[in-house]
């Protein structure tokens, strides 16, 4: 459970709009991750709001930089859906 917590924490943002997102996925799908999917996600929390939002509704420049690939990406999808 502190692990959860400590997600939690972390996907606490300063942008609004991330935040919800975040936590909602992190609610109705983070239990399910396995282990490289969590280790992917947390590569995610790694990264700056406004380009992390920006992947997330699809506007990123140039599309999703080279150095979030396989995992992330299919993480973006899932985090896209909530």
């Amino acid at each position: 459970m502190k692990n959860l917590e400590r997600i939690r924490w972390r996907a606490r943002r300063g942008l609004l709009e991330l935040d919800i997102v975040l936590g909602r996925f992190i609610e109705a799908h983070y239990a399910q991750l396995d282990d490289a999917e969590k280790k992917a996600f947390e590569t995610l929390l790694d990264m700056p709001d406004n380009p992390l939002w920006d992947m997330i509704v699809g506007r990123a420049e140039r599309g999703v930089p080279e150095a979030v690939q396989g995992e992330q990406q299919a993480l973006l999808e899932k985090i896209r859906t909530v």
